[in-house]
């Protein structure tokens, strides 16, 4: 009996802090977060982290669900298009698939236009990536960009070596769903092929629908690819920002300050996200070294070659960017 009625004044107490929670206007409102990662990956602790933030700056009145695996969207366009729709709320992206809808973005997704890590986020937090960032949100996109992630130096990895521009002859490879990375390949003499999510691309290569793709280490490792494709050339082409982007139909619904709260820890998980990315770079590094795959290492010459192939590209998509170019090659 003493059970019972504890149990039953315990579901008074909840009833009565529910209704008092909601009558001081403090109802929680669940958001969802689509990741096409798996847990564990840099970018699904940062975007942990993140919510996490949220529910404790805004006192519970806001709560983020994470979703990793690909297990809302497997592709990362088909997630920017449910933030469009407002059907989630936040989305981590790469910018690549987001150029379609912004496209000053392929500013930063240019090939050879890094030099290394320190370089990226030199440009990421001056004027060029803020104004990149207040683009994407003017725009009739419907997105948000509220911070930038760290996504490493991608690289080819494929069934057969790669040390030459013409080693790329021929070979069929997975690239993001964007039309300049497909360009990239084909300029290179290969294909360029989209519409393949990162959680198939392992599938893609052991059933010759192409050759190889690209990424980091983390990814090439995380995924299993090198598993299917153990030729690893370290050319890195490219230093394509991580983007975690919102829904603008979906902020628009909240409070302005939450929408501040909000923006704020998108920029102070942006450390915590970098520090994982070089963890797991050089964990996923070991791993794949140890085993058996063979990395490749370019010659000055050749990686001469491959950044000489991208002239006609950056003419192609970056050609009233040349002034911003030459900045951030400056920096």
């Amino acid at each position: 009996m003493k059970k019972i009625l504890a149990t039953f004044a315990s579901a008074l107490l909840s009833a009565a802090l529910l209704i008092l929670a909601t009558s001081c206007g403090n109802k929680q409102t669940v958001l969802k977060l689509a990741e096409v990662h798996i847990d564990g990956y840099p970018t699904a602790l940062a975007d942990a982290e993140f919510a996490r933030l949220v529910e404790k700056k805004t006192n519970g009145r806001i709560k983020i669900e994470v979703y990793t695996g690909g297990a809302l969207y497997a592709d990362e366009s088909d997630s920017i298009k449910a933030l469009i729709r407002g059907d989630v709320g936040f989305a981590r992206v790469s910018s690549a698939p987001l150029a379609a809808y912004v496209p000053k973005i392929n500013l930063v997704n240019l090939p050879y236009i890094f030099r290394d890590r320190d370089h990226m986020w030199k440009v990421l937090n001056s004027k060029i990536g803020d104004d990149i960032l207040k683009e994407i949100e003017e725009s009739d996109s419907g997105l948000v960009a509220i911070c930038y992630y760290d996504a490493d130096s991608r690289s080819f990895y494929t069934t057969r070596p790669i040390r030459t521009v013409a080693d790329m002859a021929g070979l069929k490879i997975r690239m993001q769903n964007s039309e300049m990375m497909k360009d990239l390949v084909n300029y290179l003499g290969g294909t360029g092929v989209g519409n393949i999510g990162s959680t198939e691309v392992y599938s893609a290569i052991q059933n010759g629908i192409v050759d190889g793709a690209e990424n980091n280490w983390a990814t090439y490792e995380n995924m299993g690819d090198y598993l299917a494709a153990s030729y690893y050339t370290l050319d890195s082409h490219t230093r394509i920002p991580e983007m975690l982007v919102a829904s603008k139909e979906v902020l628009s619904k909240l409070k302005p300050k939450d929408v501040e709260i909000i923006k704020s820890c998108a920029k102070e998980v942006q450390n915590f996200e970098i520090k994982k990315v070089i963890e797991k770079s050089k964990e996923s590094e070991e791993r794949i070294r140890d085993a058996g795959v063979t990395v490749i290492e370019l010659t000055p010459e050749a990686r001469k070659e491959f950044e000489d192939a991208m002239i006609p590209l950056y003419e192609k998509y970056a050609a009233n960017f040349t002034d911003l170019i030459k900045e951030i090659k400056s920096m």
